[in-house]
Parts: structure tokens; C-alpha cells; sequence
């Protein structure tokens, strides 16, 4: 962990060369994904891997992402079967985790895959995001950029503010597209859901051409963003709430009266792009009390109302 202050990178060739030299020299550094911002590290070293952990607060039991180049690459960590490569190939890059077997001579920290066999690997499609990892050549662990179980950042003063300090570089590349983190698909036996994201479940079942199953345990996760209580911001919440109470404040869907509105018009695309952003606000007015107003459950509802659950969850 750093002390030192934290080096804003502008997201064009020349800074994106000094966050690669960063990244080879076992520092932390933030970077915009079409999800969310990710905190970034060499993938192959168990100090800089450590370093992610101790910036973020983060379980040592929770698994991290690695975030490549192209398909390429995650050939060389990884075994693929035909439901992987099917699809990696409908939706890569894009905001879909595949969690694979590791191969034996993948050279990835234990650090990030918490000890287990298998890796959690993505291809992000954003243009500041590809660029750095083509400019650093290798794997990059990088969970979502914020304290462990806090809300996820979708713009670089987001990261300042939870990270600061704690670490070294942040590459600007304005707000993320999304705004949710990537879809959780493990291929190792029976395509399995591991969590909703940014990729509706059902457009992964009609690639595949069947249902996927369901599996999670918050006790001892697989994949990240399984914890039961996630995402959280500094207040309570109530979730599908018609209305606020007295001392409550209003985080409003559709044409509903609220102090902050995740979409007036009922846009589920675009609450999945503000959710974040709009809890990051509710902890900037000190919201200690926040009413939810119901969300539908098919599409990207569904990665909002998980998150929104995982938020609401109550927290030691």
C-alpha cells in the first residue's frame, strides 16, 4: 500500500506507456473498463497482487478478475470447451467473466484465484482499457476500484475518493458506459450463472441455445460479487418502496417523485448506468435512510435488483 500522492494518467499514448511501466514496476493502478473502473495489477506477481487486497480491504478469500488483450491471451491461461468458445466469441470483448480451469503453466498469482483451480478471465470493451493492456502485453488482476463491500466506481473521482492514496496511478477515461459490472458465466462442467451483470441472462441462453443453471454460496465464493452483503453505501435501504417515509430519501425508477431518479422514463439500460453514481450521491448528501423503488426483474433489472439486494443487506 502507498503513501505517496496519487498520479492522475491521461488515457493517450504517452500516459497510457507510463500506467504499463507502472503495472511492470508492481504498482496499483485504475483504469476504466465499460463496466466499471477497475483497480489494476500484474497478474503474475504475488506483491503487487497483495497490494490490491490490502488497498481495496478486500477478503483474501474472494477471487479477482483478470482482464485481457484479446482471446489470444486467455488461451494461454486457460482451457476453453465449446460453450466457452462459443461464448467468447458472441461476446467478447464485452461485460462477460468466464471462469475456466486454470492450465498448469498459466504462471497467475495463487493470490488471484484465492487458491482455487479455476480463473475468472474477460476481454473489456473499452478503448482506454484495451489500449493499456496491449501497451503492458500480460494479464491484469483488477476487482472494481472502491473499499471492499462499498459502492463501485464508475468515474475516476469516484476512485480518488475511496482509494486516494492507497494507490499509485488512476488513468481518467471518463464515466463508464455500463455501469454494472461484467455477467459471471462459469464453463467448467454446465454453463452456470454466477452473477447477473452487465450481459442479460437471457441473451447468454440464446447463445448457447439452453438455459443456464443457477449456483451461488456467499460462504465461499467462486467468482467476485458473490458476498452476500456488497456494493454498499453508507445508509440503509428499503427496497421496492412505493414511497419514501418521513425520514427517508427517495431513489426513484419511472415517473416517481425522488429526490434522485435512476431513470424518469423507466430506461433499464440506463438506470444499470447510474445505479452507482446515484449511491455515490446519496452518500455525498450523508442519505442514512434511503427508500428504493421497485425495479423490474427481467433484462438488466435483474443485475440491479442484485446489486440493490446486496446493498440492502445488512452488514456487521
Amino acid at each position: 500500500m502507498t503513501n505517496a500522492p496519487l498520479s492522475i494518467v491521461q488515457p493517450d499514448p504517452a500516459g497510457l506507456a507510463v500506467a504499463a511501466d507502472m503495472l511492470r514496476a508492481g504498482q496499483l493502478v485504475a483504469f476504466p473498463t465499460e463496466t466499471v473502473y477497475g483497480l489494476g495489477a500484474d497478474a503474475r506477481d504475488d506483491t503487487a497482487v497483495a497490494g490490491i487486497y490490502a488497498a481495496k480491504g478486500r477478503p483474501s478469500f474472494n477471487p479477482l478478475i483478470v482482464h485481457l488483450a484479446n482471446l489470444a491471451m486467455a488461451e494461454t491461461l486457460c482451457d476453453f470447451n465449446d460453450d466457452a468458445h462459443r461464448l467468447a466469441g458472441a461476446f467478447w470483448p464485452g461485460a462477460l467473466t468466464l471462469v475456466l480451469p486454470l492450465r498448469p503453466d498459466a504462471r497467475i498469482s495463487k493470490l488471484v484465484t484465492a487458491g482455487l483451480d479455476t480463473l475468472a478471465i474477460r476481454v473489456p470493451d473499452h478503448p482506454v482499457a484495451q489500449a493499456l493492456l496491449a501497451a503492458f502485453g500480460g494479464p491484469v488482476a483488477a476487482p472494481s476500484a472502491n473499499p471492499s463491500g462499498r459502492v463501485s466506481p464508475t468515474t475516476a473521482t469516484h476512485v480518488a475518493d475511496g482509494l486516494g492514496r492507497k494507490i499509485n496511478g488512476l488513468v481518467d477515461g471518463g464515466p463508464c458506459g455500463v455501469g454494472l459490472e461484467s455477467t459471471i458465466i462459469s464453463c467448467v462442467d454446465t454453463p452456470t450463472l454466477l452473477r447477473a451483470g452487465g450481459i442479460p441472462a437471457e441473451a447468454i441462453e440464446a447463445c448457447l441455445g439452453r438455459p443456464l443453471a443457477t449456483s451461488a454460496d456467499p460462504e465461499t465464493p467462486v467468482a467476485p460479487g458473490q458476498l452476500a452483503s456488497h456494493y454498499a453505501p453508507k445508509g440503509t435501504m428499503r427496497l421496492n418502496a412505493q414511497t419514501a417515509g418521513p425520514d427517508e430519501v427517495m431513489l426513484g425508477f419511472g415517473p416517481v417523485d425522488a429526490l434522485l431518479n435512476l431513470s424518469p422514463s423507466g430506461d433499464l439500460t440506463e438506470a444499470a448506468a447510474r445505479l452507482f453514481d446515484c449511491l455515490h450521491q446519496l452518500d455525498a448528501i450523508n442519505a442514512t435512510h434511503i427508500a428504493v423503488s421497485p425495479i423490474p426483474n427481467h433484462g438488466l433489472g435483474v443485475a440491479i435488483n442484485d446489486r440493490l439486494q446486496r446493498a440492502a443487506t445488512p452488514r456487521d
